[in-house]
């Protein structure tokens, strides 16, 4: 756990510096663009383990980081050419959103699995964070 805490507090610290720097709008569009890029780097990382029949994980992790890539690469993209007209309120996220969604149910699928739960308990979860979900935006 040292060496995570050690990367943390040098990863914020170059964050604040670049802050004190460079700005909050040039500092979130480097970082999240850096980010973002990593995430399809990863992902593209779990399609390979993946084919190589690594890891019973690797298709959820791969489409978890391709969903997040994708969700963090429109906003990154949206924010950099500040808010284009044809991104706001567009149908076009939803795509991305949908690789995300399927990459986390993977994950429950899998770790269902591992705990040797039902075939289909793990929906429950994901129900029940989709019904949180309306229930909060019904309040708002």
């Amino acid at each position: 756990m040292t060496k995570p805490a050690a990367l943390l507090a040098v990863t914020m610290l170059t964050f604040f510096t670049s802050f004190s720097v460079l700005g909050y709008r040039t500092t979130y569009l480097i970082g999240y663009g850096a980010f973002t890029l990593m995430a399809a780097t990863i992902s593209m990382t779990f399609v390979w383990l993946w084919m190589r029949r690594a890891t019973p994980l690797a298709m959820g992790m791969a489409f978890s980081w391709a969903g997040a890539a994708s969700v963090m690469g429109w906003w990154w993209l949206y924010n950099a050419f500040h808010a284009p007209t044809w991104m706001q309120d567009s149908q076009f996220l939803f795509p991305f959103l949908s690789v995300y969604f399927l990459g986390a149910v993977l994950h429950f699928e899998v770790i269902a699995r591992s705990l040797g739960a039902r075939k289909w308990s793990f929906l429950v979860p994901i129900v029940l964070c989709v019904f949180t979900s309306i229930l909060i935006f019904q309040l708002s």
